[in-house]
């Protein structure tokens, strides 16, 4: 008897590649679960006519403080085995590169420039601010929205009470206390705003156990893992459970968590998870060595060649279509509490 195709591991995404914050304001309509909610997301529907004053009102006192000006130092970026980094100025840390080829991969990956201009653009009664640690914003942007670099480890300069809704993502092995962070983000929120979080996981998994032991797509994960681990900013923000724990911990209420798998590679049987397993592969192996570089290097003690090695075995791996890894993405939202 004839046998069908082999089950494709399951897989789980929105209906659309849908940006996150329109995941939450779906969500928070009642169309994911079912069940209408009393509060939206608010706009300022008098900001058509805003001033410079308006947009600087959602700005502390300390702005100089800790909100870094376009001076020349912020320019000044490190140069390690021939990729450029932020600038070491301040308490900032990164282990990602920011040069182009690195800023073309995140573009991909995870679109956060994007996503703030595309919801700039969509809601144009509404003032947009998003933080950056380097100046690596594109020339043009929706005038709603404003770039300012910061990091988000330090006390925010924003004054209490300022934002509707708050969106956080790609934050892994960046952060060292994620409580803080949040309380951070719970001060600038006004009360019954929404603050939410997206993560993406550094390890890749598989549900038919097809990622060998010892093998490249292994080994990628162990370095995030360990580089994170010596850092003292962990890379395990989903299967530690970080952000719904650190925004409990905060002070936020009507906490949901939504789990996705994103495939990596073109191994899926259905044809949109198909499409998005190939721009997962488009965007990483555009620069994994930018990735890897940093953490693997400088913090673990290997050589560019065993970076160079590892990159082109999980090259590799990939393409030769045996295998059917995913990196498990999560959204976490939360509300403050009304008055």
């Amino acid at each position: 008897m004839a046998s069908g195709p082999p089950e494709t591991p399951g897989i789980t995404l929105p209906p659309a590649p849908t940006p996150a914050w329109e995941v939450l304001e779906n969500l928070q309509h009642g169309q994911e679960n079912g069940h209408e909610q009393e509060d939206d997301l608010q706009t300022d529907e008098g900001f058509d006519g805003h001033t410079d004053s308006d947009l600087d009102s959602a700005l502390g006192s300390n702005l100089a403080d800790s909100t870094y000006s376009l001076s020349s130092s912020i320019y000044e970026y490190r140069t390690l085995h021939g990729r450029t980094y932020h600038s070491d100025r301040g308490t900032a840390q990164y282990w990602a590169s920011n040069d182009d080829q690195a800023s073309q991969s995140l573009d991909l990956a995870i679109a956060a420039i994007w996503a703030m201009s595309d919801f700039a653009e969509e809601h144009p009664h509404v003032e947009v601010v998003g933080t950056e640690i380097s100046p690596v914003q594109p020339s043009w942007i929706p005038p709603n929205l404003r770039l300012e670099i910061e990091d988000c480890n330090d006390s925010w300069t924003f004054r209490p009470h300022s934002f509707d809704f708050v969106h956080m993502r790609f934050m892994l092995g960046s952060i060292t206390d994620w409580t803080a962070t949040f309380r951070e983000a719970f001060t600038a929120c006004k009360p019954g705003g929404w603050v939410e979080s997206y993560e993406v996981s550094s390890t890749m998994e598989s549900d038919d156990n097809s990622i060998p032991e010892g093998s490249a797509m292994q080994r990628w994960g162990e370095v995030f893992e360990e580089g994170g681990q010596r850092a003292g900013r962990s890379f395990a923000i989903i299967r530690e459970d970080v952000q719904r724990k650190s925004m409990e911990e905060a002070g936020f209420v009507n906490i949901e968590v939504v789990d996705l798998k994103a495939p990596f590679g073109g191994w899926h049987a259905e044809e949109r998870l198909r499409q998005v397993g190939h721009y997962m592969q488009a965007a990483l192996e555009r620069d994994y060595e930018g990735y890897l570089l940093f953490l693997a290097c400088e913090l673990l003690g290997w050589t560019e060649e065993q970076v160079r090695e590892l990159c082109t075995q999980l090259r590799h791996e990939v393409r030769s279509g045996q295998h059917h890894p995913y990196f498990r993405q999560r959204i976490v939202y939360g509300q403050k509490p009304e008055v």
